[in-house]
């Protein structure tokens, strides 16, 4: 199992020797934290039991049978959720990480992002089984160039066992980086002379405006008007379309929301998997979504609000309402492209399955659990077009 943030080792590349960190910074230095224990004997804070197993599996709506009986199991991802600490934390932790991640501080690494985890599972976890791990940095890359910056990959090996048997390896890697640098948004120019007015009358012609602009900034520079707008509006991240889920996205530019079938046991499943969780089959087809379904959960993001997602959203053609509609109900209506504030809901479709995505068309304190939505397409740029989730009519009351 892994997640991606967008930013992995193997995508970046080495950083050039100009923009380097202090000199008693070096490799061979981070490399000696590698092997350091940042957790030794650690304790799980709970037995593996059967409530922790019920809430996983009811807020990310997995009905296996396995993990439910006389003789249930824990679903495999679980396997760092045994480890956590909560709140309070653990108080057997070493010092080890906290040393390394000061150290990069004080070289100017002082951001971080978590980038991937990888987990591989040895035995079944059941309830009443007692939790130990050990856990170490086991390694720390040379310095790399990301888009986000220059830093280094920290990943961490964390060795679970139950009941003293080994039980699954969990690795979890981040990025501490110093951010790239960044244009100044408005930078100040100096007046031009008025010999270079006379000679050079469109760089003279942009600085005007500049200053134009300094007192009006809702009025674009020069230089911005004669920009694409693709260059000029801040552009949404695309989705990661692989060779499992292409035929989704595929489904989304044609206007249909696909599910997955397994054509041995005939169960639907979203989001597309490679195989089927209930029998193993590798083999499926599709059946066409209804359009239809009802607000199973939700959260409203209030903060950070991203350029790209404040952005005026476009309907698709023939995908439903005129996109002028979504902004009637003010700024406060809860759509992919309003000001933040807004509603992202977990959806329950009518064929059963569940998906994650914007409500629309209503402001976000608005919205309610069970309350009827249908689905229709807003076209985000020129290129991306996402399935999203209108209130259905009548349904506000």
């Amino acid at each position: 199992m892994s997640g991606v943030s967008g930013v992995s080792p193997e995508g970046a590349t080495a950083a050039g020797p100009g923009d380097g960190p202090p000199p008693d910074l070096t490799h061979e230095r981070l490399k000696a934290y590698e092997g350091r224990p940042t957790a030794a004997a650690g304790v799980g804070k709970d037995l593996v039991n059967e409530p922790m197993i019920r809430h996983w599996c009811e807020a990310v709506g997995d009905t296996h049978p396995a993990y439910r009986g006389p003789d249930a199991i824990a679903p495999p991802t679980m396997l760092q959720a045994w480890t956590m600490g909560g709140l309070s934390g653990h108080a057997d932790r070493s010092g080890a990480y906290d040393e390394l991640s000061r150290l990069l501080d004080s070289a100017g690494y002082t951001s971080i992002v978590a980038t991937d985890c990888e987990q591989e599972y040895l035995r079944p976890l059941r309830p009443g089984d007692r939790i130990t791990f050990d856990s170490v940095i086991e390694s720390v890359s040379e310095r790399k160039t990301t888009k986000l910056g220059t830093g280094h990959f920290i990943t961490t090996r964390m060795d679970i066992r139950a009941d003293g048997e080994p039980a699954g390896t969990h690795r979890f890697r981040v990025l501490k980086y110093a951010p790239a640098a960044r244009p100044p948004k408005t930078a100040e120019r100096p007046k031009a002379t008025e010999r270079q007015q006379a000679t050079e009358p469109s760089r003279a012609a942009e600085r005007r405006t500049a200053a134009e602009q300094r007192m009006t900034p809702e009025q674009p520079t020069a230089a911005e008007q004669r920009m694409t707008p693709e260059r000029r509006t801040p552009r949404r991240p695309r989705p990661v379309v692989n060779r499992d889920n292409a035929g989704f996205w595929e489904g989304v530019r044609r206007h249909r929301l696909l599910i997955q079938r397994c054509t041995g046991c005939r169960t639907l499943r979203f989001p597309w998997l490679p195989g089927c969780n209930a029998c193993g089959s590798p083999e499926w087809d599709t059946v066409g979504a209804s359009g239809t379904g009802t607000v199973f959960s939700y959260v409203v993001m209030h903060h950070p609000p991203f350029p790209a997602f404040t952005a005026p959203d476009q309907q698709a053609d023939g995908a439903g309402p005129a996109a002028a509609d979504l902004d009637t109900a003010g700024p406060d209506t809860a759509g992919p492209g309003a000001a933040s504030p807004y509603a992202v809901g977990l959806i329950e479709l009518a064929e059963g399955v569940r998906m994650v995505s914007n409500i629309v068309g209503i402001p976000y304190d608005k919205v309610r659990i069970g309350m009827p939505v249908r689905l229709e397409f807003l076209r985000a740029d020129e290129e991306l077009e996402l399935p999203v989730f209108r209130v259905a009519e009548g349904g506000e009351g």
